[in-house]
């Protein structure tokens, strides 16, 4: 076997170790590479803070949110991950159902009662945690949204429940009550005029909300604009649909009312249908902004066409 020459291996050695400090590895680098060093960490280390902070433009931040840009103290939205797309889940996967069961599609029907489960863990569970991580961040408009959303699934669920007896407290005739022995949740209550005109005016009131969200929406995009110009439409035509069954079982031949219901609560399916285009829609282009996949779709921002407050009184003061 042939043995290596010392001179050779030194030889060697010596090219090793310039080939290491060249490249800014070796520990005990010789001094005429530290400015190189130097240079390279400071690249390294800037691509790093660049990838774990990259600066959006307003419009990007109005997408990824559904709010205007807002300074908040802290780096909380650089170490917490986005909450919208997980709280538009909950309100899709709850609302879009329900759409169809309104409307009546395939034979669908008994009001949602089949997803009482999706109202609960998706719509309750999901929009409530969006809205909590909305709060940490400091996006106030989407946290209400989402904390009053999460909290009409809740409700919404918890009406259907026969244990909470929303309904079954309606029924007041002995004779009728005996009929479940004494258990919550008596169907008969379905039927008694003040529940559904009592629950009529829950649905107003939701309407209501979502107007005042509509208003507010105007300074985030289009899209976020329809979502909440469908909701109170939708609100208001199954607010109408409850009024009128509290009218038909009032006076049972009065077959108008019933007739009335029956298309408000198909027309208020229809509404909250194309609210739900709208929900998929937005949730798409947040998930591929999130991404940063290479083809984007727009949502049509409305932050920069109408200006805030704060904004035109700078401009007003310049």
């Amino acid at each position: 076997m042939a043995t290596a020459h010392p001179q050779n291996v030194h030889a060697d050695d010596t090219r090793l170790e310039k080939n290491y400090s060249g490249h800014g590895i070796n520990g005990n680098a010789i001094k005429g590479n530290t400015t190189s060093m130097d240079d390279d960490s400071g690249d390294t280390l800037k691509r790093m803070r660049t990838t774990g902070s990259v600066n959006i433009s307003s419009e990007l931040f109005e997408k990824l949110y559904l709010s205007p840009e807002n300074r908040v103290k802290g780096d909380l939205r650089k170490t917490f991950g986005n909450p919208t797309p997980i709280a538009l889940v909950g309100f899709l996967l709850s609302l879009t159902p329900l759409s169809c069961d309104l409307m009546g599609w395939r034979g669908a029907g008994g009001n949602g009662a089949a997803s009482t489960g999706v109202f609960f863990f998706f719509g309750g569970v999901l929009m409530i945690l969006g809205a909590i991580g909305e709060w940490i961040i400091g996006n106030t408009f989407p946290f209400v949204v989402f904390g009053t959303f999460g909290a009409f699934w809740l409700t919404f669920g918890a009406t259907l429940v026969p244990l909470f007896n929303a309904y079954g407290a309606y029924v007041t005739d002995p004779e009728v009550a005996a009929a479940t022995m004494g258990n919550p949740g008596n169907p008969a209550g379905l039927e008694v005029p003040a529940f559904n005109a009592s629950f009529a005016f829950f649905l107003v009131f939701m309407g209501l909300i979502c107007f005042i969200f509509m208003i507010c929406s105007l300074r985030t995009n289009v899209v976020f604009f329809v979502i909440f110009l469908t909701l109170v439409c939708g609100f208001g035509l199954l607010a109408g649909a409850y009024f009128n069954l509290a009218l038909a079982y009032e006076n049972p031949t009065n077959m108008a009312a019933a007739t009335r219901a029956s298309r408000c609560v198909v027309g208020g399916g229809a509404f909250l249908f194309v609210t739900s285009l709208a929900g998929w829609w937005i949730f798409l282009a947040i998930m591929l902004a999130s991404l940063d996949f290479p083809i984007q779709i727009p949502v049509g921002d409305l932050s920069t066409m109408i200006k805030g407050a704060s904004e035109k009184k700078k401009v007003s003061e310049a």
